[in-house]
């Protein structure tokens, strides 16, 4: 099982656009979400985004760091970051990744 959630227990179904950034040294980086008209933003339950966990056989990762994008006054998406402070932290989050994209059918794109 490999997922990610934006209230504890409800999965997001809709899959994101993820951007990655590392520095040029590679101590650090940064995952941008961008999650295009996600459930929990119409759940009629009306949750709270409490953050975005990013669940797999290693565990959680999460990001409090969540803001909504609006459209004529209704929500229309979710911009989610999490920041990588580490080397380790890098890979890990890249094994989640490889799991998440294998599961929604997500590829890889590597800037020039």
């Amino acid at each position: 099982m490999v997922e990610i959630q934006f209230s504890r227990g409800i999965t997001e179904p809709v899959i994101p656009d993820v951007r990655l950034t590392k520095s040029r040294v590679g101590e650090q980086g940064k995952a941008t979400f961008y999650f295009d008209h996600p459930a929990i933003l119409g759940n009629e339950v009306n949750e709270d985004v409490t953050g975005m966990y990013m669940l797999d056989e290693e565990g959680e990762i999460t990001t409090r760091e969540v803001k909504a994008k609006f459209v004529n006054g209704k929500p229309a998406a979710l911009e989610a970051i999490y920041i990588m402070n580490s080397t380790a932290e890098w890979d890990r989050f890249m094994r989640f990744m490889e799991r998440y994209s294998a599961e929604n059918g997500l590829g890889f794109d590597k800037a020039q």
